[in-house]
């Protein structure tokens, strides 16, 4: 009766999961692969502050008005109880935040799809020539400016060549006394700028800051970079403050211009914001979410797409896990291969994600050799259970900071990542290891370790699939056919592939 009710169970799963994708797939438009068309970016700012005690609170931020080179495919506001509104006044556009009463810990999102359009210009549209302010630098820095500047205008040409040479001239290492009296006081490269500006307009020279955000995949407490735009008579032209080199750095975003600060925040103190960058390398998904808005379907919303952006990277490689667990079932219960615990090679699988594969056998064999060595000696010392416990997870994290510290010094930056291992895993592998060392003899007990590598080794194999890793974050309803699948498996009492071999012989006769 129990395996028909586990049968059912599972045969209502399976169908569930599988018919939530092929809805996907063929309602919505879903791709069963990962496909590289297009690369659309997903930007979050995350806008935190705490509000004054019962007080009225406006929040002014700053927002990319139709980025150069990209094309904005969706954008959303997470305002909770405030009101919204956005400005645009075709230079700058922001959007306000404001509340009447509200107090505490508050956090506000806002969220953008980029898309790259190369048909799109790479400067944005000038507008009329601008204005050049008068500088306003004190005395002993106006001196030192115009020494500087009559230098470097003998050594140019044009415009353009004259600014790239101050550039130069001010980023590299000089002795020279007005470059080293021009740098003194600057903190960031937000006041670099503003220096820089201030010393261009001296020779009638236009510049304006611009915040660029450059595009990375994973970024998840990302800052916008300063940078410095020259106006040649016809075009903004953007040089790096940094090298004079003009553009701008690849896969970057306009974000904003001008030196105004990006958020303002009235009624609230200690204001903030972070920015989260992921990349999603395949367009048919783009086009299914506005699929769905336009048929109305909730599906999307309530989907790990809806999450902010920080959370989308961790489920990643969480819902990896369910395909590695239902790998060791197959290896324990189909195979027959012995390990130490159930889930320990699924946990190193995922420290190897970050340590490589070569590197984190060599690390994990390195660290549990010398652990069984102290454990050992702590075996010799006859202390309780959980006294021997704690001694050996000490140990374990001594052995990782000593195999780190040593690696580095060597050259060996790899080593450095010995601090992702699970270290109570560890040290458990260790003490399960040492038991089956005394009670079974050592050949059980390298046999088990040996296994519960190879599990590890295969497990990362199957988690470092950017195949499965895709159908399980856009179809995540798979993961139910996995579950069935692992009640099934969770019946099966017939022989395992290891036992066939031992018992061959009889088998034959």
């Amino acid at each position: 009766m129990r395996g028909a009710h586990v049968k059912i169970l599972a045969l209502a799963l399976i169908t569930i999961g599988i018919f939530l994708c092929w809805f996907k797939v063929t309602r919505l438009g879903l791709p069963l692969v990962p496909t590289e068309k297009a690369n659309v970016w997903t930007v979050e700012a995350r806008i935190e502050f705490k509000a004054r005690r019962d007080g009225a609170v406006k929040v002014q931020f700053f927002i990319p008005r139709q980025p150069s080179g990209f094309t904005v495919v969706d954008e959303n506001f997470v305002s909770g109880n405030y009101g919204l509104t956005t400005e645009d006044d075709g230079t700058h556009r922001m959007a306000q935040w404001a509340v009447r009463q509200v107090k505490g810990y508050q956090v506000l999102y806002y969220r953008i799809h980029l898309s790259r359009d190369p048909s799109l210009p790479l400067l944005p549209a000038t507008p009329a020539t601008p204005e050049i302010h008068p500088p306003n630098l004190p005395e002993a820095l106006t001196s030192a400016a115009k020494g500087l500047m009559n230098d470097v205008l003998n050594k140019s040409a044009d415009a353009k060549s004259f600014v790239r040479a101050l550039l130069v001239r001010l980023n590299a290492p000089t002795n020279d006394p007005n470059v080293m009296l021009l740098r003194q006081g600057i903190e960031d490269s937000e006041q670099w700028v503003g220096r820089l500006i201030v010393l261009l307009a001296t020779t009638n020279i236009t510049a304006r800051m611009t915040h660029l955000l450059v595009l990375k995949d994973g970024i998840n407490h990302g800052a916008l970079t300063p940078w410095l735009e020259v106006f040649d008579g016809r075009q903004w032209v953007p040089l790096d403050p940094n090298t004079g080199e003009p553009g701008m750095p690849e896969s970057s975003v306009l974000w904003h211009v001008g030196s105004d600060p990006i958020l303002e925040v009235t009624g609230g103190t200690n204001a903030k914001v972070e920015y989260s960058v992921t990349e999603r390398a395949q367009d048919r998904t783009l086009v299914a979410e506005q699929r769905a808005r336009q048929m109305g379907s909730r599906l999307m919303e309530y989907s790990l797409f809806s999450l902010p952006v920080s959370a989308q990277n961790v489920y990643r490689i969480l819902l990896m896990v369910p395909v590695g667990a239902f790998l060791i079932v197959i290896l324990r219960n189909v195979v027959g291969l012995r390990t130490f615990g159930t889930f320990m090679p699924i946990l190193i699988a995922l420290a190897f994600r970050e340590t490589e594969l070569v590197w984190g056998m060599v690390l994990f064999s390195l660290l549990v050799a010398m652990g069984l060595l102290i454990r050992f000696y702590l075996e010799y010392l006859k202390l309780l259970l959980v006294p021997r416990l704690a001694s050996v997870l000490i140990i374990v994290i001594m052995l990782m900071a000593v195999t780190s510290i040593f690696s580095h010094k060597l050259g060996f930056d790899r080593g450095l990542s010995v601090a992702l291992f699970p270290m109570v895993i560890l040290a458990m592998t260790i003490e399960r290891m040492s038991l089956v060392w005394e009670e079974l003899g050592p050949a059980e007990a390298l046999i088990q370790g040996f296994g519960s590598l190879m599990v590890a080794a295969l497990g990362y194999l199957c988690m470092s699939s950017l195949y499965l890793e895709h159908l399980v974050f856009v179809f995540p309803e798979l993961l139910l056919v996995v579950l069935a699948m692992t009640l099934l498996l969770g019946r099966y009492t017939g022989y395992r592939l290891t036992e066939l071999w031992r018992f061959r012989a009889a088998l034959r006769s």
